[in-house]
């Protein structure tokens, strides 16, 4: 499962149909079963076999009258009573009248499936059909961007964070963006929105399937070529169009150890890729399982347990506030360590590649602040730490963008224009105000 939310809306009904048996299992607990047969299915089999004793229609009619009526007069009694308050809360808040509703799931069942399924095929309005790229330098580009997995930008050190948790990356030549804002909570949403044309306030997941990507654009170059490696659930759609590599699995992934496949996995095999690009620029994408929860505990090694005594459970709330971060902080100690090797990895290729990395979170997390867990909140009431996420670069010729101010306020909505300028993409869908690195601008 990838997300928690206190309410049971249309996105977190997508990310429960897009989850997969590797993330639901994190979820599953002996707890949870107990829960299911003795809350669940041990009253619904007392309902079900309760005979029913029906009044008359008579009687039926005036007894529902009465709890109407009773009801009602609660009702008025508290808007009455607190008028002021509820007048200009739920003004404010309208989205709020929907979520106290029992039966919002329902309406968010058939949401998700008014907004996800269609009648008939699906067809993919082309982006960028005039894209191409003029060749202005000696040397070829090569890209690795890497999607992070529920990283918060305030548990990274380069961002003011008491703790170590970026030892390696602090020994590189790194551009920090220490304010970049999320698309969604999720994973299913903020994914396919970071490589979309839309931003966040015009995204909508039917928008997003119907339209092509910034790695599609990228591909109508004739000139990158692109290639897409996970270690998470899937790309959601992002590289449904080009060539695509699943590694979560000890088929494909030769560093699984303990149970889980590692990020670093990803990185085997990546040199005989770029060494059969004869002539093309390339990027390459690499999805992190990163700090995905709540089992953080199993996102490391033992060797990069730092940060003691460590929560051990899936069941959050079970755990300690400081046993949650030292778990979650271990994660991104991996995390720094995986950075590292893309980065050592890029070196290799500086002679002959303009080489860059871009890694940028897909949305934060709550580690147990008020009360909240993980992610997938409304973004309208998400807290920071769901929509404020890390994101560094490295390039291997910084004086090509010593000017970038990263610490101006950016989202995941500049990562489309981004990637087209590294590349020197010209296209009318390239907005060079929209691009971090376009210093010029």
């Amino acid at each position: 499962m990838d997300s928690y939310s206190v309410v049971i809306d249309t996105e977190m009904i997508r990310n429960s149909m897009q989850t997969n048996l590797h993330e639901s299992l994190d979820l599953a607990t002996l707890q949870l079963f107990l829960y299911l047969i003795f809350l669940g299915f041990i009253p619904a089999y007392v309902v079900y076999k309760t005979p029913i004793i029906y009044r008359s229609l008579k009687l039926e009619v005036v007894a529902k009258l009465k709890t109407i009526l009773l009801s009602l007069l609660i009702i008025v009694i508290m808007l009455v009573s607190f008028s002021k308050f509820y007048t200009s809360f739920f003004r404010e808040h309208k989205p709020l009248r929907y979520y106290t509703n029992p039966t919002y799931w329902i309406y968010s069942i058939g949401n998700y499936v008014a907004k996800t399924f269609e009648s008939g095929e699906v067809i993919v309005q082309p982006t960028g059909l005039d894209a191409k790229i003029e060749e202005n330098s000696k040397k070829r580009k090569l890209t690795i961007m890497v999607v992070g997995e529920a990283t918060r930008a305030d548990h990274f050190t380069l961002n003011g964070y008491k703790r170590e948790t970026n030892p390696l990356l602090k020994k590189e030549d790194i551009v920090n963006f220490s304010n970049v804002s999320s698309c969604g909570t999720s994973t299913a949403v903020s994914v396919p929105c970071m490589f979309s044309i839309y931003g966040r306030n015009d995204y909508s997941y039917k928008k997003g399937i119907r339209k092509e990507n910034v790695l599609d654009v990228l591909s109508h170059t004739k000139k990158v070529s692109v290639l897409w490696r996970d270690n998470n659930s899937d790309s959601k759609g992002v590289a449904i169009r080009l060539p695509y590599e699943n590694y979560q699995t000890p088929q494909t992934n030769s560093i699984c150890i303990e149970g889980e496949c590692r990020d670093e996995g990803m990185l085997v095999g990546l040199d005989s890729y770029i060494k059969n690009q004869k002539e093309n620029n390339i990027l390459i994408v690499l999805h992190q399982m990163g700090n995905h929860g709540p089992a953080y505990y199993k996102r490391y090694l033992k060797s990069f347990e730092k940060f003691t005594p460590v929560c051990e459970t899936n069941q959050l709330e079970e755990c300690s506030q400081e046993s949650i971060n030292n778990a979650y902080d271990n994660a991104l100690l991996y995390t720094d360590y995986f950075l590292s090797k893309v980065i050592n990895l890029l070196k290799e290729y500086n002679n002959e590649y303009e080489t860059n990395m871009i890694y940028m979170s897909d949305h934060g997390e709550s580690l147990g602040e008020g009360g909240v867990y993980l992610h997938g909140m409304p973004y309208f009431m998400a807290p920071d730490a769901q929509t404020h996420v890390a994101t560094v670069m490295w390039f291997g010729d910084k004086s090509k963008y010593d000017e970038v101010d990263s610490t101006k306020s950016y989202s995941q909505d500049n990562l489309f224009h981004t990637l087209l300028g590294i590349y020197d993409v010209q296209t009318k869908v390239y907005n060079k105000n929209m691009d971090i690195l376009n210093v010029s601008k």
